[in-house]
């Protein structure tokens, strides 16, 4: 919980919009917290199996020490996820996964193990479904769907600030020739 707390103050702007963790100032992240959050992770591992919960907080670890965006261990994030998909039936780490894959391997293998997920009536319909892949498919140079899948994310989401992003993206796009 140190480790994901750690980012709050970054996560949203002056008023209210979601910051990804990419964009957000690591200057505003809670040293402390990562470092008593680290030690507690580092205590914890060697004490006895391994769960779902020091998996997740194993993946917030490798993003906290990522000084710059750029510097993100994404092969560790991706073998960290691949770990937990075995422990934790649970269609976000699915998703997770493919992010991190695309993050290593290209936003094709993420795309590729979405499509995976379209049978997985928990999350298919989940606005963060088409959120990643608007994502993914704007990281692959598919200006044009992105629009559309951020657009059909939005459509999805009650949260106003998620909402926001989204048509946010999906107008940014749209404006640079999407």
């Amino acid at each position: 919980m140190l480790l994901t707390d750690a980012r709050r103050n970054a996560r949203t702007g002056r008023n209210g919009e979601l910051i990804p963790l990419a964009q957000q100032d690591r200057a505003l992240w809670d040293r402390e917290q990562i470092a008593e959050g680290t030690a507690l992770l580092t205590a914890a591992l060697p004490k006895g199996s391994v769960g779902p919960y020091q998996l997740q907080a194993a993946i917030a670890a490798v993003h906290d020490e990522a000084t710059r965006p750029e510097d993100t261990d994404w092969p560790q994030i991706l073998a960290l996820y691949e770990l937990p998909k075995g422990m934790l039936d649970s269609p976000m780490v699915s998703l997770n996964h493919a992010i991190a894959a695309a993050m290593v391997h290209g936003p094709q293998e993420g795309l590729r193990l979405l499509d995976a997920l379209q049978g997985e009536v928990r999350i298919a319909e989940h606005h963060r479904m088409d959120a990643v892949r608007a994502h993914l498919l704007e990281m692959a140079g598919d200006s044009q769907a992105a629009v559309k899948y951020y657009r059909k994310a939005a459509s999805k989401t009650v949260n106003l600030p998620e909402r926001t992003y989204l048509l946010m993206q999906a107008a940014r796009l749209a404006e640079d020739g999407g």
